[in-house]
C-alpha cells in the first residue's frame, strides 16, 4: 500500500512529525506540504497533519479538504492536529482539545482515525510580534514565558502509537 503524509506547519514541528510517522510506515511514503504537487489518487492511505497557530489552521488545509474531500473519505486516512494546548492532558485529545473536536465538526472529511499532538515552543526563532503574542497566550495558559527557551512538548511515543494503529488499518 502507498501512503501520503500532508503536513501544514508554520515552524517545522508537524513536518518533523509527519517525518517521524514516515519512518515507522517506513516502506512506500511519501511526505509533502499541503501546498507542494501530489495527486491523492496515487495513494492508498493519506495522512494530514496541521498545526495550529493563533487559533487557526491554515487556509490550505481548508481549500486542500474542499477540493478533495470526496476522494479522502474514500480511504483510509488520519488527521493529527498539532497545538501547544495539547501540552496538558486534559487536552490531548481529539475530544478534549478544542481546535481538533471544532475543525473535525467544521468539514465533511471523516478522516478513519484523529489525534492530536503537542507541539513545539520555539522562542528564539520567532519574529518579535509573534514571541509576545505567544508569551501572553502562555501566560494566560500557564506556560513557559521565557523568551530563551526552546521546549518540544511532542510526546514521541503517543506519536509511535498512533504510527503503528494507522499501519494497521486497511
Amino acid at each position: 500500500m502507498k501512503t501520503l503524509i500532508l503536513y501544514s506547519t508554520r515552524d517545522g514541528q508537524t513536518k518533523k512529525i509527519a517525518n517521524y510517522i514516515a519512518g515507522i510506515i517506513h516502506e512506500n511514503v511519501d511526505v509533502k506540504s499541503i501546498t507542494d504537487m501530489y495527486e491523492l489518487a496515487n495513494y492508498d492511505r493519506i495522512i494530514i497533519g496541521a498545526s495550529i497557530r493563533y487559533g487557526h489552521f491554515n487556509k490550505a488545509l481548508y481549500k486542500t479538504l474542499e477540493k478533495h474531500t470526496a476522494l479522502l473519505n474514500q480511504k483510509t486516512t488520519a488527521f493529527f492536529g498539532v497545538n501547544l494546548t495539547a501540552r496538558k492532558p486534559e487536552k490531548s485529545t481529539p475530544e478534549t482539545n478544542v481546535y481538533v473536536r471544532k475543525f473535525l465538526q467544521r468539514i465533511t472529511w471523516k478522516p478513519t482515525m484523529s489525534a492530536v499532538f503537542a507541539g513545539a515552543l520555539f522562542y528564539p526563532r520567532y519574529n518579535f510580534f509573534d514571541r509576545i503574542m505567544i508569551q501572553f497566550i502562555m501566560r494566560i495558559t500557564g506556560g513557559e514565558t521565557d523568551p530563551t527557551k526552546e521546549i518540544e512538548y511532542t510526546d514521541w511515543q503517543k506519536v509511535r502509537s498512533f504510527s503503528e494503529v494507522f499501519l494497521q488499518l486497511k
